[in-house]
């Protein structure tokens, strides 16, 4: 059977016809917008060309560093940003135009991290689309998988298509959405519900888009999927492959585009968490080697190397350092980068990739017929179905049938890896800091936008234009969520959960 070349419809072998160097981004942040940014800029000076902003649990969550549920939360898996001016902190002497991506964990709250960023280009008297920012902003799988959604999934769907729409008609340039299928993945699922169930979400927020109006050759051929690469070599590769293909056909079965470009399938990967180990944290380096050769081979356009001691906690600088290096030695010494889809044509490879695109297809139907990825997150069903595969996942390792060197096989006593330490101080820091912003601030201002964000909430309108407003009077992430707490109420589960 002859096979397409890369670039030619449906993707399976790339995007593009010529290979070309993926993104090199590193995901971090830690403690304070301040020491966040020193670890940063070291990185960029290193090489990086985009990175991800790790959040704080309580940002994640809408809440203020000096919220009583935020205590001893604060910076500790992420970095704290509580208004306006953490932003100008973390991005101090970062040049917005030279970075090609600035990414970030924000999905409940991925309105008012965009709004933030529009913010600061105006102080910076420059034009948004001349940089570029990746808001993964996808809150449905928050309910599936990670946790940390604030308001009824039908309220969050709401708040993140209103980003999709006015980044689609205002800030092209940007990514407003980054389909995440890696924390599905890293929740225990295989490798076709990773894909099928992101794909499900996908399909809400574009028919949601389209309904408002937007084309979807304005949203899709913006978008870009944010996959695990885990340590299955073959099974990994193949599944990129396959990913391309799926989504190339369901754009183009199901909403027919103009520019072809809406079916070009745009991945971001990030070696799988899920596959290092706090026992031996050094034979990390070597997994995530694989994990990030596998990617490459895939045709990835974005990537993350996870640090060897994330198993530990934040990386160390060393560890960070090390990470961009593998990227850098795999893109610059080993030659993959030569030829587009280098395996193709492997026995092995092409049945793969066929049988998983074949049962990815097979999933996003039975999604449909379930109602969609809403229906399914409100009856539960999407977190049963992930139950039972990390279940089984769990037993495999219990049993030793999956083999993890150092865990279950050829296990030794070796001193622990000394992990990354938070300052103790940095909660207390974030804290003060953040009472200096509301004692500074207009607080009249602040209530007169936060007053008709409420109503534009009320009204059922894109809140992004009276969110910006509130961000620049320097209105907190607490205050913006308690306002549209007000109008939406909270996410209380079902009982499947």
């Amino acid at each position: 059977m002859k096979m397409e070349e890369p670039g030619q419809y449906p993707y399976t072998r790339g995007i593009n016809a010529d290979p070309g160097v993926w993104t090199m981004g590193q995901y971090g942040g830690f403690g304070t917008p301040a020491e966040t940014n020193q670890r940063f800029r070291m990185l960029l000076d290193q090489g990086l060309t985009g990175f991800s902003v790790a959040l704080d649990l309580p940002t994640q969550l809408g809440l203020d560093s000096d919220d009583p549920l935020s205590l001893g939360e604060v910076g500790r898996v992420g970095v704290a940003i509580d208004s306006l001016r953490d932003i100008e902190i973390l991005m101090e002497g970062i040049p917005l135009e030279k970075i090609t991506q600035v990414r970030t964990t924000a999905n409940s709250i991925g309105y008012i991290w965009a709004a933030m960023f529009i913010a600061l280009a105006e102080q910076r008297e420059m034009d948004p689309n001349k940089f570029g920012m990746f808001i993964q902003n996808d809150v449905l799988k928050e309910y599936i998988a990670r946790g940390t959604q604030i308001f009824p999934a039908e309220a969050g769907l709401k708040l993140s298509v209103d980003v999709i729409e006015y980044i689609a008609t205002k800030i092209p340039r940007w990514v407003s959405l980054a389909m995440s299928g890696y924390h599905i993945r890293e929740s225990g699922s295989d490798a076709v519900q990773e894909v099928a169930f992101t794909f499900a979400n996908a399909r809400e927020y574009l028919d949601a888009a389209i309904a408002r109006g937007v084309s979807v050759d304005q949203i899709a051929a913006t978008l870009f999927t944010f996959l695990s690469s885990n340590i299955e070599f073959l099974p990994e590769i193949a599944k990129f492959r396959a990913a391309r293909k799926t989504w190339a056909r369901l754009i183009h079965e199901k909403y027919e585009p103009k520019d072809a470009a809406s079916e070009k399938l745009r991945i971001f990967a990030f070696t799988a968490g899920s596959s290092l180990t706090a026992q031996q944290s050094m034979n990390n380096v070597v997994r995530t080697s694989v994990e990030m050769l596998a990617a490459a081979l895939g045709g990835i356009q974005t990537m993350h190397v996870s640090a060897f001691d994330e198993a530990l906690g934040v990386p160390t600088e060393e560890a960070a350092m090390l990470a961009l290096r593998t990227q850098q030695v795999i893109a610059f010494e080993t030659g993959v980068l030569n030829t587009a889809d280098p395996l193709a044509g492997s026995y092995e490879l092409e049945r793969l990739t066929d049988e998983l695109a074949e049962k990815m297809w097979e999933m996003l139907e039975d999604i449909q017929r379930r109602g969609g990825a809403l229906a399914c997150i409100n009856s539960g069903w999407f977190s049963s179905e992930l139950s039972e595969q990390a279940y089984k996942f769990a037993m495999s390792i219990e049993s030793g049938e999956r083999k993890l060197v150092g865990v279950n096989l050829f296990k030794a006593d070796t001193p622990p890896y000394k992990a990354f330490e938070i300052n103790p101080e940095s909660e207390a820091g974030q804290v003060a800091a953040l009472k200096q912003v509301r004692a500074s601030r207009d607080n009249e201002e602040v209530a007169l936008t936060l007053s008709n964000l409420y109503a534009a909430a009320k009204a059922g309108e894109n809140i992004m234009e009276s969110c910006i407003a509130a961000v620049k009077a320097y209105a907190t992430v607490g205050e913006i969520v308690a306002e549209l707490r007000k109008v939406y109420g909270k996410w209380i589960p079902t009982r499947a959960f």
